[in-house]
């Protein structure tokens, strides 16, 4: 008779593990209202041209963040602003002493940008967050949902975890006119305990973030799913070009030592070495300023700028060295000289970890989602959260490409498959146990 209460006591564990897991495989998120919350966040910041002026701690995030706290509170969850005012909102794990599973975005836009960049991982993260509390899925993880302080403005609040910012970072003005001590005091911050927010390996068990892609290659090509390789560092130069300044109407054209034609063969130049040279590597030219500017002088000095993105930081000085050498030819042929002038605006390639790259890629498959490996060429708070911890990055396609605009736009459907990817690969991470790099 003892044994026969073991076994069946063994069958009511096996049954209840099966429905569980089976009650996990089919779970979705509430696309409805996933969409519906996108809508009322836009409300916070919205202008006359339907774009989104809720820059970093301006009147419209602080109005934004009161509303998310009193939702995320409404649900139960345990919500916080840590000293670099990044709101975070909290559930615990059915195991005492884990480390958190992490993920989250930003709400902050730039001046007249879009209604989806950022906020898509903040609100699919708060979905995801939703269901499982509906669905009364608990984790044995505890699971910590962040919405980062001033991601548009520098990625404040992410870098602060990272441990990346200083006394001069504080004093940065911000598009709100405040400087970023001054702004995250209006969020609930305290810049005197900046650097206790400072996480290290052992304080996270891992970080993902959905996001729009931001580019064209998944709506183009009509996939659902991109999965981040890693996001992509990038360098600065400003490039001096020296000619000499001289009458427009009495020198003749052999007779000309003009920085705007030698900047003219620059910028093809950049193109060209770029464009010849396989991998997903890109070179611009965003800047260019001609002196002394008038319509009947030549040119004597061009200041240009050059920027390179990689994922690969030894690419990125291999492309650089290249067009060092061909600038200097340009120079020559021209009758002009080059410098280049290293600009403060570095950030080193991060890449996100393949073994979450595996599970985003899985879950994808499994939800019967097409999905792609793709590097991300724009910078996201995942890129100094993988400084810290385990990351991973989930991409849904942006309509035709278009971001930081008023006509940025993700489908209801394109976001629920992100959200639910995002779902599925938090609940697969809590079984696993990383072993940190």
């Amino acid at each position: 008779m003892k044994i026969n209460k073991i076994i069946w006591i063994a069958i009511v564990i096996f049954i209840n593990c099966s429905n569980a897991r089976a009650q996990e495989e089919t779970l979705e998120v509430n696309s409805n209202r996933l969409n519906a919350q996108l809508k009322k966040l836009s409300t916070f910041g919205m202008n006359s041209n339907g774009g989104n002026d809720r820059v970093a701690f301006s009147d419209h995030d602080i109005q934004a963040r009161a509303y998310l706290t009193q939702y995320l509170e409404g649900l139960g969850l345990d919500v916080f602003t840590d000293a670099a005012g990044n709101l975070i909102a909290k559930r615990e794990g059915k195991i005492k002493n884990l480390s958190p599973i992490t993920f989250g975005s930003h709400i902050d836009a730039v001046p007249n940008g879009g209604h989806y960049d950022g906020d898509v991982g903040v609100i699919g993260a708060i979905e995801v967050l939703e269901t499982m509390i509906e669905n009364e899925i608990v984790t044995r993880h505890p699971l910590e949902m962040i919405i980062f302080s001033n991601e548009e403005g520098a990625i404040f609040g992410s870098r602060a975890m990272a441990g990346k910012i200083d006394q001069a970072t504080l004093e940065v003005k911000t598009a709100s006119g405040y400087t970023n001590g001054e702004g995250i005091l209006r969020v609930g911050g305290n810049p005197d305990k900046i650097m206790e927010v400072k996480r290290s390996p052992e304080d996270l068990h891992a970080f993902l973030e959905l996001h729009i892609e931001q580019g064209n290659v998944l709506h183009k090509n009509k996939l659902d799913i991109g999965v981040v390789e890693g996001i992509v560092g990038l360098k600065w130069w400003d490039v001096e070009i020296t000619g000499l300044t001289n009458h427009a109407g009495t020198t003749p054209m052999n007779d000309r030592k003009d920085a705007m034609i030698a900047a003219a063969q620059f910028v093809l130049a950049v193109n060209e070495i770029i464009t010849k040279t396989e991998g997903a590597q890109v070179g611009t030219v965003g800047r260019i300023e001609a002196f002394p500017g008038a319509p009947n002088v030549i040119p004597g000095k061009v200041i240009l700028s050059l920027e390179i993105r990689d994922l690969d930081a030894a690419k990125i000085i291999l492309m650089f060295k290249q067009i060092e050498a061909k600038a200097h030819e340009i120079g020559k042929s021209t009758e002009t000289s080059f410098e280049f002038k290293p600009i403060d605006a570095t950030a080193e390639p991060a890449l996100t970890d393949i073994r979450i790259q595996d599970i985003i890629r899985q879950n994808a498959i499994d939800l019967n989602y097409s999905q792609k490996t793709m590097p991300s060429g724009a910078g996201h708070d995942a890129q100094d959260m993988a400084v810290i911890t385990p990351t991973g990055m989930i991409f849904v396609p942006s309509v035709n490409g278009i971001s930081h605009a008023p006509q940025e736009y993700s489908t209801p459907e394109a976001i629920a498959k992100g959200a639910n990817v995002l779902l599925h690969s938090i609940l697969d991470i809590d079984k696993l146990e990383f072993r940190k790099n």
